[in-house]
């Protein structure tokens, strides 16, 4: 038997933390492991129209890092399919959470519904659980800056390159993870080599096109840097976003090797310019703001 708590846990939030905090001391109280049940993909990929323009917080593999990073005992995915979706709250706990998984309780966040439900999922969830003796535990919403946290509103900001608001309702610092690849090598030639990312989740959410002070994992060490996400408007009007790092105090063959970034504060937007000069010129007024901001970001 275990103590349990569902859901897709997107970003695993300020929201999702204090459910999962609710979840360890209620398995730690029985003497019970805790283990969440998720979900891949995201539903709305799998059945809404917009799944194309979709994005996540995290991928599988970080999601699951975080999740047992909080006290989580063990973390199963559930494959989500259109037939997965279709089975009703009732059959949900009964066939799935209790016969499958031996859930003795189900831990909950305050509007979290399960099974194919309409505008009454919340209410059902209490009477199907009820009806299953399964005892269920609420957790009451999450406010931070006033508002619900919510993995919708983390995209919108991050989306809009406010690094620093969603580091306050994610609790960590975001990150985007990937393999770094060969690119034009231009950034060499103006004395700012890059490294270049293709990132392990397709669907991760990006930061607004711009220039990005930040903090990065290569090869089991820590550095600063200045990122650009964007499309090269200068030199190539690239069809697809690029992540370029200008990595501070580096200078070794990193292709082929993992890399995690961390994009703190965005300097500016994207903007092209006449000549590769004038783009020389501003990456060298780009570095000094960046080695300003990070400057007191160490200090803080």
């Amino acid at each position: 038997m275990v103590i349990a708590a569902t859901g897709f846990f997107d970003g695993v939030h300020l929201g999702h933390r204090a459910v999962l905090a609710r979840l360890c001391q209620e398995a730690q109280a029985l003497g019970l492991p805790s283990q969440v049940l998720t979900f891949w993909p995201h539903p709305r990929t799998v059945l809404q129209s917009d799944a194309p323009k979709f994005r996540l917080l995290n991928g599988m593999d970080e999601k699951r890092e975080l999740l047992l990073s909080h006290g989580v005992d063990k973390v199963t995915v559930l494959s989500f399919t259109p037939e997965f979706s279709k089975m009703s709250t009732e059959a949900f706990l009964k066939d799935c959470l209790q016969a499958q998984y031996g859930v003795a309780k189900l831990i909950a966040g305050y509007d979290h519904h399960l099974g194919h439900v309409g505008s009454e999922g919340s209410l059902r969830l209490e009477l199907a659980a009820q009806a299953a003796y399964m005892p269920l535990v609420r957790v009451a919403e999450n406010l931070c800056d006033s508002k619900v946290v919510s993995a919708t509103k983390i995209r919108e900001v991050i989306s809009m390159g406010n690094m620093e608001q969603a580091k306050r309702w994610l609790g960590y610092e975001y990150a985007l993870q990937g393999v770094v690849v060969e690119g034009k090598r231009l950034g060499r030639t103006l004395g700012y080599p890059t490294a270049n990312m293709r990132l392990y989740e397709p669907l991760k959410q990006l930061p607004a096109d711009g220039v990005y002070a930040v903090r990065l994992s290569c090869m089991s060490q820590d550095y600063y840097g200045m990122m650009n996400i964007g499309f090269r408007p200068t030199v190539s009007q690239s069809p697809e976003r690029t992540l370029e790092t200008h990595i501070f105090d580096f200078d070794k063959d990193i292709y082929g090797v993992p890399m995690v970034v961390h994009p703190l504060f965005r300097l500016r937007g994207e903007r092209g310019f006449d000549s590769l000069d004038a783009l020389k010129l501003q990456l060298a007024k780009d570095m000094a703001a960046c080695l300003k901001w990070i400057s007191h970001y160490k200090n803080q």
